[in-house]
């Protein structure tokens, strides 16, 4: 990450990291009027043709993602802040090419996918890689365990068809992984896409959920969470890339 980005989100105080201005940024939901992007139609294209360096990956993901995803990039349940280990490469880009557009609202995602932090289709593609090679944590938040037999039913019916039969996702379509997902962090999603807060949902997903109602939406996120993928890490598993890093520091929580 360039220092510019780093001095303007990240203040240390006795050896902690405070994120005063980020968190500000969050609550109001303003974006610094520096961080506008210009984003090339063909970049996101570009990304997915490239040859990914994961080498370089793995410095991009601890200079721009590791603080709020996490050094196993498991993100932090019931904060906000997703799974994003596994997901796949092309869905990745394109959710970087997303955020760099303006088309998802994410002010803090919105600064570390900028032009500052992630120079070109190379960066992005480098890092996707990265992401992507990582296990999924065993541990997801999940939902409500009474409704997964009516959220199994609403899924099949109505979601398989696009994220597949277990919630794998499809790499060619660009339709990501939902397997394995925090809980929560899937509710604000679909509340979000629903609503239109969440520009690049797909049209027919948006007319789908439109009238599902809050007990249908419980059951099918539940099941969802409930999903297993085949990429799970082993119990105890840590990135031994960033052994370093402080797991017991956690962000501020995204309301």
């Amino acid at each position: 990450m360039s220092r510019s980005i780093l001095n303007l989100f990240v203040s240390s105080r006795k050896g902690k990291i405070t994120y005063s201005l980020l968190a500000g940024a969050v609550t109001m939901g303003l974006a610094a009027p520096s961080l506008a992007v210009n984003t090339d139609p063909d970049e996101f294209e570009a990304a997915i043709k490239l040859t990914p360096d994961v080498e370089n990956g793995k410095k991009l993901y601890k200079a721009s993602c590791i603080t709020c995803h996490g050094p196993e990039g498991w993100g932090v349940p019931g904060s906000g802040y997703p799974q994003i280990a596994g997901q796949l490469k092309n869905v990745i880009i394109k959710q970087l090419a997303d955020f760099r557009a303006g088309n998802r609202d994410n002010p803090i995602m919105r600064a570390f996918s900028s032009r500052r932090a992630l120079g070109g289709p190379q960066d992005i593609a480098d890092v996707a890689a990265y992401v992507a090679s990582l296990p999924m944590t065993p541990n997801n938040e999940q939902g409500f365990s009474l409704h997964l037999a009516e959220g199994k039913r609403i899924y099949d019916e109505m979601c398989a068809d696009c994220h597949g039969e277990n919630g794998e996702g499809d790499p060619e379509e660009h339709v990501p992984r939902i397997q394995g997902q925090h809980y929560s962090y899937l509710t604000r999603q679909f509340n979000w896409i629903r609503n239109g807060r969440r520009r690049n949902g797909d049209e027919k997903m948006i007319k789908q959920i439109k009238n599902f109602t809050p007990r249908e939406q419980v059951a099918v996120l539940s099941y969802v969470a409930s999903l297993k993928p085949k990429n799970v890490a082993p119990r105890g598993w840590r990135n031994h890339d960033f052994d370093g890093f402080d797991r017991s520091w956690r962000p501020m929580r995204i309301r």
